[in-house]
């Protein structure tokens, strides 16, 4: 008997997936809970197990094609046999697609009010007719509804935007500027790179961003990693970096100063009562920040341990999207690379970053003297409309006094 292969629903809030990579042929033997094709949403990137064991029949959907959950992707024989009638699988749907009512889409209505877009007709109208994205607008109104003045002001900005730009567009249409050649390679975007770019342009659209740097001496935390770094990785069976002491410094210094870890609804600011820290991931295909959620619950090897999976199963392709959501703060070191200061973008809703630049040895003059020192540049990117400059500098300094005066244990 033929089973389906369904696109799956990978979060509450995910309704669609775009397959990135078959891992088999037409034609290849599959065992049940092998790994049988890639997706990636606006989440996560996994890799989905086959639902059978038997003969990969038929693919339904091609590498780069979006499909909606639930509907048949491909087809496994389990008798090995000849595939039974098939016609219209590749057309699977959800139930509720096929009463659809001319003149609308109860589709996209549906998906809206599953994304959380509340919007009144005459609002969905407008940007139907505008072709707006209502992801891509705050709502001001009760409860975060998307009002009129929403969308005007919106336009306007839109075309303030237009403005600006309509200078290089026309030189770009008169050869002066950089319009692909037909020696250059067009790509399109893959699904995490379109999502990437519109968190952060909206990103930029919704908050007031402002850097602080400081500069701190992480000689102490330094001697204290490598003091450590040998029995820790013998007992727990990875490397001790850095990451999980900026990290306990951070969740630590945050409960000082509650505000960065808050976030804003309309005119209102909703402190969390949890500390769920998002830490920045770089990938080959893209950027990910998995969240260690209730972390002022965690000692300072619980936060390693924590980091050091989430890492390790990001770069696997083995998150859920709920370990990719509800962060409320995030934190990011390419000074892993060797990047020293970064003015990162807030990752909306939240209301601040921090980014960790190399540790490196420098001459830096103490009491007078010259001494050689491990030392760091940290910059907090805040949304200046809740948190002050003084505010700011105030959480910087504080972290500064707790790695460089570092009492905490490696238990």
């Amino acid at each position: 008997m033929p089973s389906n292969v369904i696109m799956p629903q990978m979060g509450e809030s995910i309704f669609e997936g775009t397959i990135t990579k078959w891992l088999k042929n037409v034609g290849d033997r599959v065992e049940r809970d092998e790994p049988l094709f890639e997706i990636s949403t606006d989440k996560v990137d996994s890799e989905i197990p086959a639902s059978a064991s038997g003969i990969l029949r038929e693919i339904l959907f091609q590498e780069g094609e979006t499909v909606e959950i639930n509907t048949v992707v491909a087809i496994i024989d389990d008798d090995a046999g000849a595939v039974q009638d098939s016609a219209g699988a590749g057309n699977a749907v959800l139930p509720q697609e096929a009463e659809q009512t001319p003149g609308r889409d109860p589709r996209t209505e549906a998906a809206d009010s599953r994304r959380g877009i509340r919007a009144s007709p005459l609002v969905r109208r407008m940007a139907r007719e505008e072709g707006i994205d209502l992801r891509e607008i705050e709502g001001t109104g009760l409860g975060g509804r998307i009002t009129k003045r929403d969308i005007l002001n919106y336009l306007s900005e839109r075309e303030r935007i237009a403005e600006v730009t309509r200078p290089l567009v026309q030189q770009a249409q008169e050869g002066l500027g950089t319009a692909p050649s037909d020696q250059d390679e067009i790509v399109p975007m893959t699904a995490m790179r379109r999502s990437i770019a519109e968190h952060m342009i909206s990103s930029r659209r919704t908050s007031a961003h402002v850097t602080s740097v400081f500069e701190v001496d992480m000689t102490a935390v330094v001697r204290i990693k490598e003091e450590n770094a040998e029995k820790f990785a013998l007992r727990e069976g990875f490397k001790l970096s850095l990451t999980p002491f900026f990290v306990k410094g951070v969740v630590d210094t945050l409960k000082d100063f509650p505000i960065l870890n808050a976030s804003m609804v309309g005119n209102d600011i909703v402190y969390k009562k949890d500390i769920n820290l998002g830490v920045a991931v770089a990938l080959d295909w893209g950027l990910i920040v998995p969240v260690i959620r209730k972390a002022q619950q965690k000692t300072l090897v619980g936060l390693a341990r924590e980091v050091a999976d989430l890492s390790h199963r990001a770069r696997q392709k083995q998150l859920s999207p709920e370990e990719v959501q509800g962060g409320t703060f995030t934190l990011t070191n390419p000074g892993v690379f060797g990047s020293l200061i970064g003015t990162p973008i807030i990752n909306q809703p939240q209301v601040a970053t921090l980014c960790v630049g190399a540790v490196t040895k420098r001459a830096v003059v103490i009491n007078d003297a010259i001494a050689i020192r491990s030392m760091a540049y940290l910059s907090l990117t805040f949304d200046h409309r809740l948190i002050d400059g003084a505010v700011g500098d105030g959480f910087l300094a504080s972290l500064r006094g707790r790695l460089e005066g570092w009492s905490y244990t490696i238990d």
